[in-house]
């Protein structure tokens, strides 16, 4: 069974910083092909933040683009999400994200990131 535990959310003012976690359990490295980070804001969508293919290519939203960064330690079976610049805006519950060679995915139990200003 696949799991996925996150870690690191919390309560920040504006413009600190936070790292978050998430390490996936239950899946072996190679049947991974993208790991990465959703948010969803209360009245809103879920939308992705940042994501990391095996082969290391990051995709990110253009609101986190220069704040955030997403790394991974396959060794770890880890990614993170480094968030530095946080804007009252960037509260939300994060969730990171999954997804296998085989078009499953697998989602988190999501971490709240609150920005206050």
């Amino acid at each position: 069974q696949v799991q996925l535990v996150e870690s690191g959310g919390g309560l920040v003012q504006a413009g600190g910083s936070l790292r978050l976690s998430c390490v996936a359990s239950g899946i072996g490295l190679f049947s991974i092909y993208n790991m990465g980070w959703y948010r969803q804001a209360p009245g809103k969508q879920r939308e992705l933040v940042a994501s990391v293919t095996n082969g290391g290519r990051t995709n990110s939203a253009e609101s986190v683009k220069g704040r955030f960064t997403i790394s991974r330690d396959n060794a770890k079976m880890t990614v993170y999400l480094q968030m530095n610049s946080l804007k009252p805006e960037d509260t939300a519950v994060y969730y990171c994200n999954v997804k296998s060679v085989r078009s499953f995915e697998y989602w988190g139990q999501g971490t709240q990131v609150t920005v206050s200003s």
